[in-house]
Protein backbone atom coordinates (compact mmCIF):
# COMPACT_ATOMS: atom_id res chain seq x y z
CA UNK A 1 0.00 0.00 0.00
CA UNK A 2 2.98 2.65 0.50
CA UNK A 3 4.15 1.43 -2.43
CA UNK A 4 1.22 2.45 -3.87
CA UNK A 5 0.59 5.59 -2.02
CA UNK A 6 4.26 7.05 -3.59
CA UNK A 7 3.76 5.99 -7.34
CA UNK A 8 0.80 8.30 -7.00
CA UNK A 9 2.54 11.06 -5.07
CA UNK A 10 4.89 11.18 -8.14
CA UNK A 11 1.98 11.25 -11.06
CA UNK A 12 0.16 14.25 -8.71
CA UNK A 13 0.12 17.85 -9.77
CA UNK A 14 -0.10 20.84 -6.83
CA UNK A 15 -3.09 20.21 -5.28
CA UNK A 16 -6.14 23.76 -5.97
CA UNK A 17 -6.94 25.60 -3.43
CA UNK A 18 -10.58 25.69 -3.79
CA UNK A 19 -13.55 23.87 -2.37
CA UNK A 20 -15.99 23.60 -4.78
CA UNK A 21 -14.69 21.23 -7.78
CA UNK A 22 -15.14 21.84 -11.32
CA UNK A 23 -18.43 20.60 -12.42
CA UNK A 24 -20.45 20.37 -15.81
CA UNK A 25 -22.80 22.59 -16.33
CA UNK A 26 -25.35 20.04 -16.27
CA UNK A 27 -24.52 18.16 -13.23
CA UNK A 28 -24.17 21.78 -11.38
CA UNK A 29 -27.39 22.14 -12.33
CA UNK A 30 -28.78 18.89 -11.27
CA UNK A 31 -27.11 18.55 -7.66
CA UNK A 32 -28.38 22.60 -7.23
CA UNK A 33 -24.12 24.04 -7.16
CA UNK A 34 -21.02 22.55 -7.98
CA UNK A 35 -19.17 19.47 -6.22
CA UNK A 36 -17.89 20.25 -3.04
CA UNK A 37 -14.02 18.85 -1.82
CA UNK A 38 -14.41 16.57 1.54
CA UNK A 39 -17.95 15.19 0.51
CA UNK A 40 -19.18 11.97 -0.67
CA UNK A 41 -21.55 11.44 -3.53
CA UNK A 42 -23.89 8.25 -4.01
CA UNK A 43 -24.56 7.12 -7.18
CA UNK A 44 -26.87 4.34 -8.13
CA UNK A 45 -25.73 1.99 -10.47
CA UNK A 46 -24.45 4.72 -13.45
CA UNK A 47 -21.18 4.27 -14.90
CA UNK A 48 -22.74 6.61 -17.61
CA UNK A 49 -23.19 9.12 -14.07
CA UNK A 50 -20.01 8.48 -12.54
CA UNK A 51 -18.06 9.46 -15.68
CA UNK A 52 -20.21 12.85 -15.45
CA UNK A 53 -18.92 13.10 -11.93
CA UNK A 54 -15.66 12.66 -13.12
CA UNK A 55 -15.28 14.68 -16.27
CA UNK A 56 -16.03 18.01 -15.43
CA UNK A 57 -12.75 17.93 -12.44
CA UNK A 58 -10.88 15.94 -15.30
CA UNK A 59 -11.12 18.69 -17.98
CA UNK A 60 -10.22 20.71 -15.27
CA UNK A 61 -6.73 19.32 -15.02
CA UNK A 62 -7.37 17.10 -11.52
CA UNK A 63 -6.16 14.05 -11.44
CA UNK A 64 -9.07 10.90 -11.43
CA UNK A 65 -9.30 7.05 -9.46
CA UNK A 66 -11.55 4.86 -10.47
CA UNK A 67 -11.86 1.55 -8.33
CA UNK A 68 -13.80 -1.46 -8.77
CA UNK A 69 -15.30 -1.16 -12.39
CA UNK A 70 -13.66 -4.07 -14.30
CA UNK A 71 -15.55 -3.42 -17.28
CA UNK A 72 -14.92 0.76 -16.83
CA UNK A 73 -15.30 1.50 -20.15
CA UNK A 74 -12.06 3.89 -21.80
CA UNK A 75 -13.63 4.68 -25.10
CA UNK A 76 -16.85 5.90 -23.36
CA UNK A 77 -14.87 8.17 -20.74
CA UNK A 78 -13.11 10.06 -23.66
CA UNK A 79 -16.58 11.04 -24.97
CA UNK A 80 -17.27 11.96 -21.54
CA UNK A 81 -14.08 14.57 -21.97
CA UNK A 82 -12.16 12.63 -19.60
CA UNK A 83 -8.39 12.36 -19.84
CA UNK A 84 -6.82 9.21 -19.75
CA UNK A 85 -3.41 10.68 -18.77
CA UNK A 86 -4.68 11.71 -15.56
CA UNK A 87 -6.67 8.64 -14.60
CA UNK A 88 -5.87 6.03 -12.33
CA UNK A 89 -7.61 2.52 -12.79
CA UNK A 90 -7.52 -0.31 -10.24
CA UNK A 91 -10.60 -2.56 -11.51
CA UNK A 92 -10.02 -5.42 -9.26
CA UNK A 93 -8.70 -4.04 -5.64
CA UNK A 94 -10.04 -7.33 -3.54
CA UNK A 95 -11.31 -7.69 -0.49
CA UNK A 96 -9.01 -4.75 0.60
CA UNK A 97 -11.05 -2.42 -1.49
CA UNK A 98 -11.21 0.31 1.34
CA UNK A 99 -7.81 0.48 2.01
CA UNK A 100 -6.80 1.52 -1.54
CA UNK A 101 -9.83 4.36 -1.82
CA UNK A 102 -8.20 5.36 1.53
CA UNK A 103 -4.82 5.44 0.02
CA UNK A 104 -6.02 6.67 -2.96
CA UNK A 105 -8.03 9.49 -1.26
CA UNK A 106 -4.37 10.94 -0.02
CA UNK A 107 -3.18 11.67 -3.36
CA UNK A 108 -6.36 11.95 -5.90
CA UNK A 109 -8.78 14.69 -6.04
CA UNK A 110 -11.63 12.84 -6.82
CA UNK A 111 -12.11 9.15 -6.68
CA UNK A 112 -15.30 7.12 -7.81
CA UNK A 113 -15.75 3.24 -6.75
CA UNK A 114 -17.70 0.51 -6.61
CA UNK A 115 -19.27 -0.39 -3.04
CA UNK A 116 -17.75 -4.33 -2.64
CA UNK A 117 -19.04 -4.55 0.90
CA UNK A 118 -21.37 -2.85 3.07
CA UNK A 119 -19.44 -0.56 4.91
CA UNK A 120 -20.64 0.42 8.58
CA UNK A 121 -21.10 4.09 9.56
CA UNK A 122 -17.96 4.08 11.60
CA UNK A 123 -15.84 2.87 8.94
CA UNK A 124 -17.31 5.72 6.73
CA UNK A 125 -17.19 8.36 9.20
CA UNK A 126 -13.09 7.42 9.10
CA UNK A 127 -13.28 7.66 5.80
CA UNK A 128 -14.97 10.93 5.58
CA UNK A 129 -12.64 12.84 8.26
CA UNK A 130 -9.40 11.82 5.74
CA UNK A 131 -11.60 12.86 2.66
CA UNK A 132 -12.19 16.46 4.20
CA UNK A 133 -8.29 16.65 5.50
CA UNK A 134 -7.20 15.80 1.81
CA UNK A 135 -9.94 17.70 -0.02
CA UNK A 136 -11.12 14.64 -1.79
CA UNK A 137 -14.22 13.90 -3.32
CA UNK A 138 -15.75 10.50 -3.44
CA UNK A 139 -18.37 9.44 -5.81
CA UNK A 140 -19.85 5.79 -4.56
CA UNK A 141 -21.79 3.43 -7.12
CA UNK A 142 -23.71 1.79 -4.66
CA UNK A 143 -25.08 2.58 -1.02
CA UNK A 144 -22.50 4.94 1.83
CA UNK A 145 -23.84 6.36 5.10
CA UNK A 146 -23.57 10.39 5.38
CA UNK A 147 -23.68 11.52 1.73
CA UNK A 148 -23.90 14.96 0.53
CA UNK A 149 -26.36 13.66 -2.67
CA UNK A 150 -27.86 10.22 -3.60
CA UNK A 151 -28.56 10.46 -7.39
CA UNK A 152 -30.01 7.71 -9.94
CA UNK A 153 -31.46 7.81 -13.16
CA UNK A 154 -34.95 8.38 -14.34
CA UNK A 155 -36.33 7.90 -18.01
CA UNK A 156 -34.05 7.74 -20.52
CA UNK A 157 -34.16 8.33 -24.31
CA UNK A 158 -31.07 6.72 -26.59
CA UNK A 159 -29.72 8.78 -29.17
CA UNK A 160 -27.20 7.85 -32.24
CA UNK A 161 -29.04 5.56 -34.63
CA UNK A 162 -29.55 6.47 -37.86
CA UNK A 163 -31.95 4.24 -40.60
CA UNK A 164 -30.77 0.76 -39.88
CA UNK A 165 -27.03 1.66 -39.54
CA UNK A 166 -25.12 3.58 -36.44
CA UNK A 167 -24.91 3.07 -32.67
CA UNK A 168 -26.08 4.23 -29.71
CA UNK A 169 -23.86 6.69 -28.24
CA UNK A 170 -25.94 9.47 -26.25
CA UNK A 171 -28.84 9.37 -24.44
CA UNK A 172 -31.28 12.32 -22.77
CA UNK A 173 -32.47 10.83 -19.38
CA UNK A 174 -33.99 12.49 -16.22
CA UNK A 175 -31.64 12.83 -13.22
CA UNK A 176 -32.65 12.34 -9.57
CA UNK A 177 -31.09 13.80 -7.00
CA UNK A 178 -31.95 13.94 -3.08
CA UNK A 179 -29.56 14.54 -0.14
CA UNK A 180 -28.33 16.80 2.41
CA UNK A 181 -27.08 19.96 0.39
CA UNK A 182 -29.72 22.01 0.48
CA UNK A 183 -32.33 20.25 -0.79
CA UNK A 184 -33.86 17.22 1.57
CA UNK A 185 -36.68 16.38 -0.69
CA UNK A 186 -35.75 14.98 -4.04
CA UNK A 187 -35.50 16.99 -7.17
CA UNK A 188 -35.16 15.97 -11.00
CA UNK A 189 -33.34 17.14 -14.01
CA UNK A 190 -32.74 16.54 -17.42
CA UNK A 191 -29.31 15.87 -18.62
CA UNK A 192 -27.55 14.92 -21.79
CA UNK A 193 -25.27 11.45 -21.36
CA UNK A 194 -22.41 12.45 -21.91
CA UNK A 195 -23.25 16.30 -22.18
CA UNK A 196 -21.23 16.77 -25.22
CA UNK A 197 -23.73 15.05 -27.21
CA UNK A 198 -26.45 17.80 -26.66
CA UNK A 199 -27.34 19.33 -29.44
CA UNK A 200 -25.44 22.70 -30.07
CA UNK A 201 -22.94 21.95 -27.58
CA UNK A 202 -19.68 23.27 -28.45
CA UNK A 203 -16.66 21.80 -25.77
CA UNK A 204 -13.92 24.45 -25.18
CA UNK A 205 -11.53 22.10 -26.00
CA UNK A 206 -11.12 18.38 -27.39
CA UNK A 207 -9.96 15.88 -24.86
CA UNK A 208 -5.86 14.45 -26.21
CA UNK A 209 -5.60 10.81 -26.51
CA UNK A 210 -3.93 10.05 -23.52
CA UNK A 211 -1.97 7.36 -22.52
CA UNK A 212 -3.82 4.83 -19.51
CA UNK A 213 -2.60 4.47 -16.09
CA UNK A 214 -2.80 1.64 -14.77
CA UNK A 215 -1.60 0.76 -11.22
CA UNK A 216 -1.09 -2.78 -10.23
CA UNK A 217 -1.80 -3.20 -6.40
CA UNK A 218 1.04 -5.01 -4.09
CA UNK A 219 0.40 -8.14 -3.01
CA UNK A 220 -0.65 -8.12 0.82
CA UNK A 221 0.95 -10.83 2.65
CA UNK A 222 -1.80 -13.25 4.30
CA UNK A 223 -2.56 -12.90 8.27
Amino acid sequence: MRELQSRIRGMQATKLDSRAVPTTPALTRALGGSMREGSVYSVAGSTSLIMSFLAGPSEAGRWCAVVGFPDFGIEAATRFGIDLDRLVLVPRPGRHWLEVVAALADVIPVVAVKALDRVTPGEASRLAARLRERGTTLVVDGNWPQTEARVSLGESTWGGLGRGHGQLDSRRATVRVAGRGGFERARETELWLPERSRPGHRPSAEPDDGRLRMIPLPERAAG
